[in-house]
């Protein structure tokens, strides 16, 4: 009787146990967050005339770094079939969230300067929020330290173009009142709940032992009063 008092006595300290477990891998991850410093992942597809190109991965040296303000020179390679009239566009996927950034028009857009893609990363902590991109003039200052840039640009007969990406990084606050909020709020709703189930199932298994130590007791006293007859 004692063995088995003990064994139902355990299942509800298991089932807390395992409610707890189910919370906490609700969380994500700590392990998947950014560091400053880090690669973060990009790849790229291009477009000409109807014709696209897969997805190819940007390497190391030309993806953003985590919370690090950089230029960098991407290369473009000339596309199949083209003719030198027509727009060539490419757009982006960043990070292992993949964000993407949609349709850039980076050569022949109809302007006389070379181009530049402007690209801004939000991130809090270790997380990349959320990523927006445009193509903007490159700047004069840039294009008089490197005059090849231009040259090399709008010469027809040169491949691949190189056009500038400068990666700006925003830090927001991870100070959220109203999401803070929620977040408590449902977290005291979930322990609340896991409570809840743990000490139903507690009076169960005690309101349980209770009448089964009631029965043998009065199991007892009547083998004792037939005894005394």
């Amino acid at each position: 009787m004692a063995v088995m008092v003990t064994a139902a006595g355990s299942r509800p300290w298991k089932s807390l146990i395992q409610a707890i477990i189910l919370i906490s891998l609700s969380f994500p991850p700590l392990s998947s967050a950014y560091r400053p410093g880090d690669i973060v992942a990009m790849s790229k597809m291009g477009q000409y005339h109807s014709s696209r190109t897969t997805w190819h991965d940007v390497i190391g040296k030309h993806c953003p770094i985590f919370a690090v303000n950089r230029e960098v020179l991407i290369p473009i390679a000339k596309p199949v079939g083209y003719t030198g009239t027509d727009p060539y566009k490419i757009k982006f996927q960043v990070g292992s969230e993949k964000f993407l950034i949609h349709w850039l028009l980076v050569i022949n857009r109809k302007s006389s300067e070379v181009p530049m893609i402007d690209v801004n990363l939000r991130y809090s902590g270790g997380d990349l929020l959320g990523v927006t991109a445009q193509v903007v003039d490159m700047p004069l200052s840039y294009l008089n330290t490197h005059p090849e840039i231009r040259k090399q640009f709008w010469d027809p007969q040169h491949w691949p173009k190189h056009v500038l990406v400068r990666y700006t990084w925003k830090e927001q606050s991870e100070i959220d009142v109203s999401s803070g909020f929620y977040v408590l709020f449902g977290s005291a709703l979930t322990f609340s709940f896991v409570l809840s189930i743990y000490v139903l199932q507690s009076s169960r298994e005690k309101l349980a032992r209770f009448v089964r130590e009631t029965v043998v007791e009065s199991s007892s006293n009547v083998g004792e009063f037939g005894k005394v007859e």
